[in-house]
């Protein structure tokens, strides 16, 4: 039987068909690029006022500009929405040229006038300085003449002032919530609408304890960024989050336990890297919990009060022994409060503490808590050395952390109990003053004000209708001679001084023991090389790709493209290309 032309025609195109990969039907949209990110740690709120979690910051910093950025390659500063700034000559304000022709992602004109509501409101209010009054400590007042000029009035010279971590918000969006509300407010997606935002990112839907989806702004002013959507899906479980990168159901593996990321050293198409970070551990005291007006509140144990007991504690714990076993040796031994990746800023104690449980248990001879007829130590009027240790339920890296402290404070005679708490529940009792230890930590931003603001007197608790609302002081330090070397650095403009000054700070808490910082933690992370590229590492060349002071990763990333085919995501396998080569001298052949 002879095929007709229309017939072979037909069947060229239906073996053609079966062979390459399926296209785009007409007048469809073309799939959209999703790059998924493995997290182990989910929001606790998308609201900037309210959120603490390092993953809530990664959204933040997605959603809303600053004036200015940290560069990717040394943390030098670039320019943001401010295009420039100048600080006027007699020293009382400064000028930020803003640009022109922004839009929120609902349309509205994005102008300095949105900048000065955003600080003014952290500058007037209360609860909206928790997390970022450190910034508007010496600003009295913002100001917005015209669209593009911003006026930030100080009370004294500054050295943040090119360095404002401040996320500036939509004031036709944030001006309807006051300040009682905002302490609720979710900022999440509604109506199926993405949150108003003018970052390379907007957050269009959450669902708690799964995942956070972001899709890309249009209206970005350094472009839209070449994947539409970047997705954070929650794994509880370390293991089940290497798993997903193994089976492809994630692009991307953040914070990964050390044993979790060596099983991926030879998978194919995966590349791993052990990132430098500025992160830290710590074992935490309350060291008296109370309010900014020095109300006592909570129920710490009072021993802890006592400096010496304290130090003899932090004598006990085998940093080395914790960095091996809980890190897997990816990291280094804890100190000071500015991690070593700052080497500027940072201090090596004179007086480094080691393990040294003999000079632990001498310490609390001589403090007055012997042993009693149970092993566990007492004060002088027979109250037992015994606290209640909380870890994370939520990070494995905490779980195996307590376990081990809990033995080396129980071999110098100090009795721990226990608990494990979700981050969300242990940051409510933390600002309660509910507690006497925990393991947790925190990331250090490239200026060191931020960190060491943790601990002045007016970062405690406070007050608010009856209620205790929790402030950034999470051990409830309170030291006047330490609260006036931190007003002394945040006027001091020149560099070296500061530093100096920042320095004298450290050494000051590491002799009070507020904590007894364990560790310093690179931060594992693996990817699949064969989906995207573009990864920027912060700083250069071997910082973290994700997590970052900016986003250069999430505007610089985009699918693997084949050299041969120029398709997303990889070309034609070779199997596929010798098919179609067969098959067309078979058709040629009919023909």
């Amino acid at each position: 039987m002879a095929y007709r032309p229309a017939r072979l025609v037909a069947v060229i195109l239906f073996v053609l068909g079966l062979l390459l990969p399926a296209g785009v039907p007409a007048g469809a949209e073309p799939a959209k690029s999703v790059f998924t990110v493995g997290v182990t740690q989910d929001v606790d709120s998308l609201n900037p006022f309210v959120g603490v979690t390092a993953a809530a910051y990664e959204i933040f910093q997605m959603v809303y500009p600053t004036l200015t950025e940290y560069g990717a390659k040394d943390f030098s500063i670039q320019p943001g929405l401010a295009e420039s700034w100048t600080e006027s000559p007699d020293k009382t304000f400064w000028t930020y040229k803003i640009r022109p022709g922004l839009k929120w992602s609902d349309g509205v004109p994005l102008t300095a006038k949105d900048a000065a509501y955003t600080f003014n409101r952290i500058i007037n209010g209360t609860f909206e300085k928790v997390n970022y009054g450190n910034y508007v400590g010496n600003i009295t007042k913002a100001e917005a003449p015209d669209d593009t000029t911003l006026i930030l009035r100080v009370d004294k010279p500054s050295p943040i002032m090119e360095k404002l971590a401040v996320y500036i918000l939509p004031e036709h969006v944030y001006s309807k919530i006051d300040e009682t509300a905002i302490q609720s407010f979710k900022d999440e997606p509604t109506d199926g609408k993405p949150v108003v935002g003018a970052g390379p990112y907007l957050t269009a839907e959450r669902q708690v304890g799964q995942f956070t989806r972001m899709v890309a702004n249009p209206n970005f002013y350094r472009g839209k960024p070449a994947v539409d959507e970047v997705v954070f899906k929650f794994y509880a479980n370390p293991d089940a989050l290497g798993q997903a990168l193994r089976k492809g159901e994630i692009d991307y593996a953040d914070s990964l336990e050390s044993n979790v990321f060596d099983s991926l050293a030879d998978v194919p198409n995966i590349k791993r890297l052990s990132a430098v970070y500025s992160g830290f551990n710590e074992l935490a005291f309350n060291t008296g919990a109370a309010t900014i007006d020095n109300k006592p509140i909570g129920d710490g144990n009072p021993l802890l009060k006592d400096k010496r007991l304290r130090e003899a504690i932090g004598w006990s714990i085998d940093r080395k022994a914790l960095v091996e076993k809980v890190l897997g040796g990816h990291g280094s031994v804890g100190s000071t409060l500015i991690p070593p990746m700052y080497a500027d800023w940072h201090l090596s104690p004179p007086n480094e503490v080691s393990y040294d449980p003999d000079k632990a248990r001498s310490l609390l001879d001589a403090a007055g808590y012997p042993l009693g007829p149970n092993g566990v130590r007492q004060d002088a009027t027979g109250a037992p050395l015994k606290f209640r240790l909380f870890g994370r339920s939520d990070k494995a890296a905490s779980k195996k952390a307590v376990e081990f402290i809990k033995n080396y404070l129980a071999d110098i005679g100090v009795e721990t109990t226990v608990t494990l708490i979700a981050e969300d529940a242990l940051t409510e009792k933390i600002g309660q003053g509910e507690y006497d230890m925990f393991e947790w930590g925190w990331v250090v931003e490239p200026d060191p004000g931020y960190q060491l603001s943790t601990f002045t007197c007016d970062k405690r608790s406070y007050e608010d209708g009856g209620s205790i609302v929790a402030n950034l002081s999470d051990s409830f330090y309170c030291n006047p001679e330490y609260d006036a070397l931190f007003t002394a650095q945040s006027t001091e403009t020149d560099p070296a001084k500061r530093i100096e000054i920042v320095k004298q700070m450290q050494q000051i808490l590491y002799d009070d023991w507020p904590y007894a910082i364990t560790y310093y933690y690179d931060n594992l992370v693996a990817y699949r090389s064969d989906r995207f590229e573009g990864f920027i590492p912060q700083p250069a060349p071997d910082g973290s790709y994700l997590f970052q002071y900016g986003t250069w990763t999430y505007e610089n990333l985009k699918p693997v493209q084949a050299a041969d085919s120029g398709q997303a995501g990889g070309g034609l396998s070779p199997a596929v290309i010798g098919g179609i080569v067969a098959a067309a001298a078979v058709l040629g052949a009919l023909a």
